[in-house]
């Protein structure tokens, strides 16, 4: 995953254009995306698709020709966005168009303009500071007109119809946390659930984001009926404790996996209600759809001080923390597998275990004991009406431990699974 990362790093992405493209592609190379392009001008809901942008340089120089502020050394320079320019300011004016981070002097901010055409470039504290009273050469050359929005599908599918949804959006430049570790994470679950028997269906939607997951709606907006579970995930490769935020609807089956993961993983973590801001979860959460889609991160946006800067880089993100995402992301996808419901073969009074071998000789065994309580929750409650999570929740066990519990009782005979209705 990290060396992925590496390799999407350099791209100058944006929510269309060739930057996405070149990830798209390369994340083609570990699961077949099939890609889509959405046409300039086309209306999704209450928005229409943009024009495309795509840059090939850009610059402010001074009076002596040298690059004082240079897109190639940095793509985080340039305004994302920015309309093609060609001029010679002043000082005072070039001012006009300037980003800097004062309380983070040496970091290069990140800034965009889509939909309200305009150019500027990003630099940091100190660069500013230590501009003269000169004329400059302002050079962006870049392309602002009809082309299409593009965005990456993988679909795999499983014994049901019903589907998981995992989004990630991939319009951000050089920026690792958000969200190339969304993308990588997403990339490589996606590429192992390719050769894992599934139940259910799973679509990995690659998207720019806010107009990326709209476009993606409108378009299948009959569908998506079919999605029962989804994560939206994003900034998961710092070293800050998981927060989940919980769908619109509160108590989706994907909150309760979710909240249980993450009570029983022994580290910190930070569990949210939903609110209409932040990543495309609200697009999915939006009244008209109300999907069962909660967000998956770790310090939420706005809450570290590398975010949107040039500090969220190859050295923020590192190889352990997004393998412990990506293990919380299979967890998940585990528990939405197994989480299956079952019917009790002896409801009346509890089975004999001893004479099954299922029942301790002689007493005083506490994980043995731990044992002996799942396999006698998983007999009470295994009435056709509550799933297994359920029981694990009720109980306060893991559901590692009722899911083993679930799987011994079957090979004895006490238990089959209930029919779907």
């Amino acid at each position: 995953m990290y060396r992925l990362m590496e390799e999407l790093y350099p791209i100058c992405r944006s929510i269309t254009g060739k930057g996405v493209r070149d990830t798209l592609r390369m994340i083609g190379r570990h699961v077949p995306l099939e890609v889509h392009e959405v046409p300039t001008g086309t209306t999704v809901f209450d928005w229409t698709v943009p024009k495309e942008w795509n840059i090939t340089d850009a610059y402010v120089a001074d009076s002596k020709g040298s690059r004082i502020i240079d897109f190639r050394k940095s793509n985080l320079h340039v305004v994302n966005y920015s309309k093609p320019v060609s001029t010679t300011v002043s000082l005072s004016e070039l001012k006009s168009h300037l980003f800097t981070l004062p309380e983070h002097p040496v970091w290069i901010p990140y800034r965009t303009s889509y939909y309200n055409e305009n150019w500027g470039f990003c630099l940091t504290h100190k660069q500013f500071t230590e501009l003269k009273d000169d004329t400059y050469k302002v050079v962006i050359d870049a392309t602002l007109e009809p082309g299409h929005l593009t965005y990456g599908e993988y679909y795999l599918p499983g014994e049901t119809s019903d589907e998981v949804l995992i989004s990630c959006h991939v319009c951000h430049p050089s920026l690792c946390n958000d969200n190339l570790s969304g993308i990588v994470v997403a990339t490589f679950l996606a590429k192992m659930l390719s050769s894992s028997p599934r139940r259910y269906s799973y679509r990995f939607l690659f998207v720019p984001g806010t107009i990326g997951p709209i476009t993606w709606l409108a378009h299948n907006a009959d569908h998506v009926s079919r999605i029962k579970h989804g994560l939206v995930v994003t900034g998961i490769g710092d070293s800050g404790p998981f927060t989940y935020k919980k769908s619109r609807q509160g108590n989706a089956p994907i909150d309760q996996v979710m909240s249980h993961i993450l009570r029983h993983s022994g580290k910190p973590y930070n569990i949210i209600d939903f609110f209409p801001y932040g990543y495309d979860e609200r697009q999915y959460c939006s009244p008209g759809f109300d999907l069962p889609v909660g967000c998956l991160m770790r310090t939420p946006h706005g809450q570290y001080p590398e975010y949107h800067t040039s500090a969220d880089n190859l050295d923020f993100v590192q190889p352990e923390y997004l393998s412990e995402s990506f293990e919380q992301c299979l967890t998940a996808v585990r528990m939405l597998e197994n989480n299956k419901t079952f019917v009790s073969q002896n409801p009346f009074c509890e089975p004999q275990l001893g004479k099954r071998g299922l029942y301790r000789p002689i007493g005083g065994d506490a994980d043995k004991a731990g044992k002996e309580m799942a396999l006698l929750w998983v007999l009470n409650l295994s009435d056709g009406r509550h799933s297994l999570l359920e029981i694990a929740e009720r109980s306060g066990l893991n559901f590692k431990m009722v899911q083993a519990a679930a799987e011994l009782l079957m090979q004895q005979g006490l238990l089959t699974e209930a029919q779907s209705q």
